[in-house]
C-alpha cells in the first residue's frame, strides 16, 4: 500500500463508477532494484478519453504495457467490464478486446496502408491460399472512412505518408479488430499542428462513437484539455492526481509538477550538503 500522500499531493486510492470498462487496483511493478509503479489505482468508463500524464520515468509506460499483456504485475489486480483481468500476453489482452498503438506504430514502412492493416490478419480466399487482395482494398478503405481519415492512395509504402495518416492507420486496424480499449502511447509525440490536429479529430470521433474507451499517454497539457474528459497524473509509481479535465486547469497540473521538481531539488541539494559534511569529517 502506499503511503496517504506524496510531495503534499493524496494518493489516488480505489474508486468506480457504474460504467467502468476496466477498473486496477494496488498495481505494483520491480524490475530488478528498480520500483516502476508503487501502487496504482485507476479506473476507466466506457466511452471516456482518459489522459495519462507524468514527467519520463514516472510509470506510464509500464502502466499500459501491463494493461496491454506485454507485463506481467508483481501485485495487484485488474478487472475488464467487471470480471477478473489478468491477460497472459498481448494477443491475449487483443483477443479480450484490449489493443495498444505505440509510438513507433508497429507499421512496416515497405508495405501499404491496407497490407499493414491487414498484417498479420490477411484474408484468402477459400479453398485456394490466394490472397484477397480486391476485397482487402475494399474493407481498408471502408475501414478509414468509417474513422473520417482519408488518405487518397492507400496502395503507397506506409514511408510515403505523413505522420497523422500513420497513426491513422494503426488505430483503425485497432479499430477493425473489435477493441473496446485503445491505448496510445504518445500518439501525438513529434507531430507537427497539422497532424496533431489530425490525430485530435479523430479521438473526437472515437469518443462521439461511445463504444470505444481511450488511455491516451500524454505530455502536452494543452492536448490533454482538448482531447480528454479526465486526466490521472503519475509520479514515482503512483497516481496522485484525478480529476475531470472540465474541473481543472493547465495551471494546477503545472503547480503539482513544479511542485515535484522543487521537492526533488530540495532533497537533492539536502543530500549533497550531507556528503560534504562528511567528507569535510
Amino acid at each position: 500500500m502506499a503511503d496517504q500522500a506524496f510531495a503534499g499531493q493524496p494518493i489516488v486510492e480505489p474508486s468506480t463508477a457504474p460504467d467502468d470498462v476496466l477498473r486496477i487496483e494496488h498495481i505494483a511493478k520491480r524490475f530488478g532494484p528498480i520500483t516502476a509503479l508503487r501502487d496504482i489505482n485507476l479506473h476507466l468508463r466506457k466511452g471516456e478519453v482518459l489522459g495519462l500524464l507524468g514527467d519520463n520515468g514516472a510509470g506510464k509506460s509500464t502502466l499500459v504495457k501491463i494493461i496491454c499483456g506485454f507485463h506481467k504485475a508483481d501485485s495487484g489486480s485488474m478487472w475488464l467490464k467487471g470480471k477478473p483481468y489478468a491477460p497472459k500476453s498481448v494477443l491475449d489482452a487483443r483477443a479480450q478486446g484490449v489493443d495498444t498503438v505505440y509510438q513507433d506504430l508497429a507499421l512496416v514502412d515497405e508495405l501499404s496502408a491496407t497490407q499493414n492493416l491487414f498484417l498479420r490478419r490477411e484474408q484468402t480466399y477459400r479453398p485456394l491460399p490466394f490472397l484477397a487482395g480486391r476485397k482487402m482494398r475494399r474493407e481498408a478503405r471502408a475501414a478509414l472512412d468509417e474513422i473520417g481519415i482519408n488518405i487518397p492512395r492507400i496502395d503507397l509504402p506506409a514511408a510515403r505518408l505523413s505522420g497523422g495518416q500513420r497513426q491513422a492507420i494503426a488505430v483503425a486496424r485497432a479499430i477493425r479488430d473489435q477493441s473496446e480499449i485503445l491505448l496510445l502511447d504518445e500518439p501525438l509525440a513529434a507531430m507537427g499542428a497539422k497532424e496533431g490536429a489530425m490525430i485530435l479529430d479523430l479521438i473526437a470521433r472515437l469518443k462521439d462513437r461511445g463504444d470505444v474507451s481511450i488511455i491516451m499517454i500524454v505530455h502536452n497539457y494543452v492536448q490533454v484539455f482538448q482531447a480528454c474528459d479526465r486526466a490521472n497524473l503519475i509520479q514515482d509509481g503512483l497516481i496522485t492526481f484525478d480529476k475531470p479535465t472540465a474541473e481543472s486547469s493547465v495551471d494546477e497540473l503545472n503547480e503539482i509538477v513544479v511542485e515535484e521538481y522543487r521537492r526533488a531539488r530540495q532533497a537533492e541539494m539536502s543530500g549533497n550538503g550531507e556528503a560534504s559534511r562528511y567528507n569535510a569529517a
